[in-house]
């Protein structure tokens, strides 16, 4: 898998993908929650990414899927969210911890079942797999009640392969995926990780937005690296340095990570 120039994105995928995919069920190692994020949101936790990113708080889940997590069927996820959801007043659900677009048909089910209501998906995903297939963007456009939420592993291909380890050609595709959402009209954002960034690669990925849509760098979401111990202990034996970087709100307990 680790190649001279870095790991293939969309090769990880489907190599993960025959661990925590069977048929339309999908692995997941906790359910429906209350998230503080967005104001409130329903959310559940499924394993494995095809991004090895050395700021990212889901560790354990993400590079030992087969070791931890349990299927579930579409009807399932969407009923324990719904349900939370309905408990805590909130309005938006999401399926975070790891890499949403993995299990593809399985997605596809729980937005179905979502679209039948009035509650608001936000998928957040690195893009890669849209951006290597605009057909995802396609199929996702039918659901209005959506919105995609793209994570940019830095401003540059060179900060992303810093940042995730992978080829840098992935950052060409979750660049392309943000022009297959425009393309197909699908209802999105970026988010970038400037945490390891200087202002002048900020700008430079402005203007590259900008080339997408002239509007896109108005909605950039900035993220920043949050100081769990296990991102600590990553970033150490990466020998990479945040710039800016933040402490976590509550005391770390979870042995998830």
């Amino acid at each position: 898998m680790i190649m001279q120039n870095g790991y293939d994105p969309v090769r990880l995928a489907e190599e993960t993908e025959k661990i925590v995919v069977k048929g339309d069920y999908r692995k997941y190692y906790r359910l429906a929650r209350p998230g503080k994020w967005y104001g409130g949101i329903s959310e559940a936790y499924c394993c494995g990414c095809c991004l090895r990113c050395v700021f990212c708080w889901s560790g354990y889940p993400r590079d030992h899927p087969e070791a931890i997590g349990e299927f579930y069927s579409p009807e399932t996820i969407f009923q324990g969210l719904a349900e939370c959801a309905s408990k805590h007043g909130f309005r938006q659900l999401r399926i975070t911890g790891n890499e949403p677009t993995l299990g593809w048909g399985h997605l596809i089910k729980v937005l179905e079942l979502v679209g039948e209501t009035d509650f608001l998906f936000i998928l957040e995903t690195n893009g890669i797999l849209i951006g290597y297939d605009y057909k995802l963007a396609k199929q996702i456009s039918r659901f209005r009640n959506l919105h995609v939420r793209v994570s940019l592993k830095g401003t540059s291909r060179e900060e992303f392969a810093r940042l995730t380890g992978a080829n840098p050609d992935g950052f060409d595709l979750q660049m392309k995926a943000l022009e297959n959402l425009l393309d197909a009209g699908v209802s999105f954002h970026p988010a970038v990780m400037l945490s390891f960034s200087d202002p002048t690669g900020y700008k430079r990925l402005k203007d590259k937005l900008k080339d997408i849509h002239r509007s896109l760098p108005n909605y950039i979401e900035e993220e920043y690296v949050i100081l769990y111990p296990p991102v600590v202990k990553r970033l150490k034996e990466a020998k990479i340095t945040p710039k800016i970087a933040f402490k976590p709100e509550r005391e770390y307990k979870s042995r998830y990570y």
